[in-house]
């Protein structure tokens, strides 16, 4: 299973991918993705032997799938399940290539991403959660008709200054009512 619009698939990942992955992930300590993707958390260097050995977590699964542009794995999209039982499920994307930003590749993802959430889960709600310094990623939620659900002031610190933790929200009816849908 794979989605596509023009030159830009989404898709599990599969084996021949974890190399890629691993050098645009956990190569480098202080990757400039980074810099946008919670930097207020670690990022761990993971040796690549160890990523490989994982490799039954990611290749092949519901979620992570790679952001592949003609051809070229560029970053992932996810989601995670805040809470199973009420179908509460929080969503995540990390375009790892810089070339690739503000070029409209994250909404267009995330475009598809949400459409294969609410065709293939019974979700009500999809959602995600960032900080007010990744503008970008309110952006393209605000782009996908999607609404601000809460803001946290002043939790998230990082290079010392603090941030507010964002949490971006769109129910099923909204999104079936919105030009997006295919």
């Amino acid at each position: 299973m794979y989605y596509q619009e023009n030159e830009l698939i989404i898709r599990p990942i599969n084996e021949e991918d974890l190399p890629i992955l691993w050098e645009l992930i956990y190569k480098e300590e202080l990757p400039e993705w980074k810099k946008w993707d919670a930097p207020y958390f670690e990022h761990k260097h993971i040796p690549y032997e160890d990523y490989i050995n994982g490799k039954e977590k990611i290749v092949k699964q519901d979620s992570p799938w790679v952001i592949e542009v003609n051809g070229k794995v560029i970053g992932t999209v996810s989601y995670y399940w805040e809470h199973k039982p009420s179908n509460w499920l929080e969503m995540g994307i990390v375009i790892y290539n810089p070339k690739f930003w503000s070029g409209g590749y994250g909404t267009r993802t995330l475009r598809l991403w949400i459409n294969h959430l609410f065709t293939t889960l019974p979700l009500v709600r999809v959602g995600y959660t960032t900080w007010s310094g990744n503008e970008r990623m309110i952006k393209v939620g605000e782009k996908l008709g999607m609404r601000m659900e809460a803001r946290l002031r002043k939790c998230r610190y990082y290079n010392g200054q603090y941030y507010d933790s964002i949490r971006m929200g769109l129910l099923r009816e909204e999104w079936e009512s919105s030009p997006f849908v295919n």
